[in-house]
Order: C-alpha cells, then structure tokens, then sequence
C-alpha cells in the first residue's frame, strides 16, 4: 500500500511539473488518503502484536 502511495506520489510530481495542475491536485489527495490508511493499519497490526505478546519480525 505504500507502493501505491508513492506512486501517486510520483505522478502528482509529475503532472505539477508538465503544468496539469488538475491531474497533480487529484493524485496528490489521492496519495495522502492511501498514505494515511496506510499508517492506521501499520499501528492496529503493531497494538495486535503487542497484546499477542509477539515480537514484529525484521
């Protein structure tokens, strides 16, 4: 899921340079909210591992 949003990421970089101002807007909101899902579900899987008493794997 991080993939996606850094590759979202990259085209909003994109598309603000070649002046798609509108392209840009739409991939930049769209990577924030993959982004952002991303964090929520890192930190749920680290409270279940904490609470299973398992150590998070390298």
């Amino acid at each position: 899921m991080l993939k996606w949003a850094f590759t979202f990421l990259v085209i909003a970089i994109i598309a603000a340079i070649l002046g798609f101002s509108g392209i840009a807007g739409a991939a930049t909101s769209i990577a924030k909210v993959i982004f952002l899902i991303f964090i929520v579900l890192m930190i749920i899987s680290f409270i279940l591992n904490i609470t299973r008493g398992k150590a998070p794997k390298p």
